[in-house]
Order: structure tokens, then C-alpha cells, then sequence
């Protein structure tokens, strides 16, 4: 029999064996991920939307689902963490940059939480972002696309969605197209008649910043911006804003506009009898599933930036096949924004994988270091790579946008039918905008 300084002795080096050559994070049971995401207020549609498409990523990383062909749905956790589970901690900052930065706060001393993602709105996520570089906690922005956040020069900030310089600058390639007859079943448009616009987004980090880059890009591409309004977000009347836009007869109109805004502004058109030739939305407000069951035969013609559209499952069978999972969730196609947030927390289950370990500094290097390939994703971009250097750190640069117009199907449903790319069109265009 062992005496009893030896058998202590004996435990102490298993205890010390373990400590020392079985790391830590291997022993972890749970992986816990703050999200942060406007779960009530004006942007609540597209809140519901984002929590989804989490959960649904969620799902199938800490369930094997080998039918699935994504790295992601193989291990049932994080593999090279022991099978490590991810729990999400979601919070609802209802649009607002102060309570946003507190529930991070709360999420990292509080809940003890490894990681943040979020938060929809970039004026939201910029609070959360100084909040997460404080603490040295990595934060994994999905869905905001304010072009500054990228240009803080962060450590602890990746972003996989593209920004609004992509997207805008996609408007314009498109209507660079047209006058070019690149736009699927429609001839050529002379240039005069589609060079008059009118912008009217609204006073946020997101709308000011979209505001910025129509009269850039407007400039470059020889387009004329008539008119450019910033109104006050959540607006309970746009007569005025709408009024000043039409007087200017604009050939397009442009709007950046989160759900009840997006809503208001199309009956307040309708209202007033506006007449663009071409109205297109910056996402947001314009494709969640609210728009179109709110307003019906409205939305016909409109446009809309996005990341996701249904149609491209015809081409994708990964999309395919993670679009008919999430319509059995919640009765709904992916939009742009449930789509985002499942591509968000897939990149976070790769950024672990590849950690190891839940260590911040481990974290942050394997952030630096993975490339997912586009074949992998439910959105149609190359891939997720981040940029380590440069003015654009942390920023996703394989990431593409799509622009849909929404049409009537023969069944009678309205949908989004892609118009740009134009190489994966999936409908001829509606064009000019049907008179409301």
C-alpha cells in the first residue's frame, strides 16, 4: 500500500500532468457566444430574421448532419476543442448604440461570454466594437455595413458581410449595365434616361454613410444626384421628405431605410403618386419578409441590395438545402439577413476549429488565418478571408452582393428574382417602376 505522502504525491502529478499537456480549452464543455441583435423596436422583423439563421448555424454545428456538406455540420461541435458545444447568449439592444455597448459589457464581465457577434445596426456594432477592443474580446460582425467600422484599425473586429462600398457600387455598375444592354430581357437605356437621382436615407451611422457613397459613386459614374435628404430614423410621417423628392422629378429614386421606415416610405409614395423609373432600397427595411406581406402588389418592380436570394439555390445546392431547413424553422425563405447571421456563426465555428482553444490571443490569431471556401456557404461569395492589413482590417474580401427585383410568379406570390450579377439573372427585368 502506498503511504499517503506518496499516493498525494501520485495525484499531484496527474493533476499536474493534465494541466500541463491537456489544454484547457480541450476540457471545455460549453463555448459561449454574446450575439447582440435588435430583438424589438423598429428593426424587429429583421431582429427575428437574424436570431433565426443563428440558430439554425447553431443547430447544425453542435449536431453532426453529415448530409450537409459543410465542415461545420460533420463534428457536432467543436472538434479539436473535445466536442465542445457553442451556447449563444442573445440580448436585444432595440437599435440603441448606449444599451447596445452595456449588454456588452454585461455579456463579457457577466456572463463570461468568449466572443461577441453582431449587432445589425452599425451604429450599434461601432459602440460594441470600442467595447470589445477594450476587453480584448473578439467580436464577429455579420450584418452591419457601415464601411468605418473596417477602418478603426481594431484587433478584436472581423466582419464577413460585405460593406456598402461593395453594394453601392454594385447600383451603379448596374445601371452602367442597363445603358449598356447587360440587363437581362431588356434593350439597352439611353443614359438620359436614368441620370437624375434622389437619395433619402436615413440620420444614422448606416444611412449617412450610403448617403456619402451614392454622391460619390454618383459622381464617378457620371450620374447627377438631384436631391440627397438624411431623415430622422423610426419616422412616424415622411410627407415632407417624399414631397422634396419628387419635386426634383428623378429618373431613380434611393433609399437606406431599416423595416418600419422602408414600409413607411413606400405607402407615403404610393400616397403621393411618385413616378421613378427605377426605385431601389439599400437592403435593411426593403427584403425582409414584412416588407412584402405588409404592402402586397406595392413592392412589385422595386429593388433591393441583398446577399441572399432564394432563386440562387437554383444554382447552389448548399443554399438549396440550408433554405429548405430554415423555411421548415419559421415558415420563411433566407433573406439577407438570416442568411448573414447563419454565415456569421459559421465563420465563428471555423475561427474555433481552427483555435483549438478558447483563449482570446488564439482566437484572434486563427481569425486572422482561415479562408472558408465559397462552395461551403449559403451566400454566393468566393469565400470568407479577412483582411490583416491594410485600411479595410478585418473586412471579409471575398464577399460579393446580389440585387433583386421583386416580380409576381405565376402562382401569384411575390418574389425576389435576381437582376444583378447579370451572368445569374433569374428573370427579365420590370422596367420602368410600375405607377403605384
Amino acid at each position: 500500500m502506498k503511504s499517503p505522502l506518496k499516493h498525494a504525491r501520485f495525484l499531484f502529478c496527474i493533476l499536474l500532468f493534465t494541466t500541463l499537456v491537456v489544454p484547457s480549452a480541450v476540457m471545455a464543455e460549453e463555448i459561449k457566444i454574446g450575439v447582440l441583435f435588435p430583438l424589438t423596436g423598429g428593426a424587429a422583423a429583421a431582429g427575428r430574421e437574424l436570431r433565426s439563421g443563428a440558430e439554425l448555424a447553431l443547430d447544425i454545428a453542435n449536431n453532426a448532419m453529415p448530409d450537409i456538406n459543410m465542415t461545420m455540420a460533420k463534428n457536432a461541435g467543436i472538434k479539436s476543442m473535445g466536442g465542445a458545444k457553442i451556447t449563444l447568449i442573445f440580448k436585444d439592444h432595440e437599435g440603441n448604440p448606449t444599451l447596445g455597448a452595456d449588454l456588452a459589457k454585461k455579456l463579457i464581465l457577466d456572463d463570461k461570454v468568449h466572443g461577441l457577434m453582431g449587432a445589425y445596426h452599425s451604429s450599434v456594432t461601432k459602440a460594441v466594437s470600442a467595447v470589445a477592443e477594450q476587453y480584448g474580446i473578439p467580436l464577429i460582425n455579420d450584418s452591419s455595413t457601415s464601411p468605418e467600422l473596417t477602418k478603426q484599425g481594431y484587433k478584436w473586429f472581423w466582419r464577413t458581410t460585405p460593406h456598402d462600398v461593395y453594394f453601392t457600387r454594385d447600383l451603379f455598375e448596374f445601371l452602367k449595365g442597363m445603358t449598356e444592354g447587360k440587363v437581362k430581357g431588356l434593350a439597352a437605356v439611353p443614359k438620359k434616361d436614368i441620370t437624375n437621382l434622389a437619395s433619402a436615407c436615413e440620420k444614422t451611422e448606416w444611412g449617412a454613410a450610403v448617403s456619402e457613397l451614392i454622391e460619390k459613386f454618383g459622381k464617378d459614374y457620371g450620374f447627377e444626384v438631384k436631391k440627397s435628404i438624411l431623415y430622422a430614423a423610426k419616422a412616424t410621417d415622411l410627407s415632407s421628405e417624399v414631397r422634396s423628392l419628387i419635386a426634383v422629378k428623378p429618373d431613380a429614386m434611393l433609399f437606406a431605410s431599416y423595416t418600419s421606415d422602408a414600409i413607411l416610405m413606400m405607402k407615403t409614395l404610393k400616397d403621393q403618386k411618385a413616378a421613378p423609373k427605377l426605385l431601389w432600397g439599400q437592403n435593411a427595411g426593403f427584403e425582409v419578409p414584412e416588407f412584402v406581406s405588409t404592402l402586397g402588389d406595392t413592392t412589385i418592380g422595386s429593388l433591393t441590395r441583398t446577399v441572399f436570394i432564394p432563386k440562387i439555390a437554383q444554382v447552389k445546392p448548399i443554399a438549396a438545402k440550408v433554405n429548405a431547413m430554415y423555411k421548415t424553422k419559421t415558415g420563411n425563405d433566407l433573406s439577407g439577413a438570416s442568411a448573414r447571421s447563419f454565415t456569421g456563426l459559421q465563420a465563428w465555428v471555423h475561427v474555433l476549429e481552427k483555435a483549438g482553444s478558447a483563449k482570446p490571443a488564439d482566437i484572434q490569431k486563427a481569425a486572422n488565418a482561415i479562408e472558408i471556401p465559397g462552395d461551403e456557404l449559403v451566400v454566393p461569395w468566393q469565400g470568407i478571408k479577412f483582411a490583416t492589413s491594410g485600411d479595410d482590417i478585418g473586412q471579409n474580401t471575398l464577399g460579393m452582393g446580389l440585387i433583386g427585383q421583386y416580380q409576381k410568379a405565376a402562382d401569384g406570390k411575390i418574389d425576389l428574382e435576381i437582376v444583378y450579377p447579370f451572368n445569374v439573372a433569374t428573370a427579365n427585368m420590370i422596367y420602368p417602376f410600375p405607377k403605384f
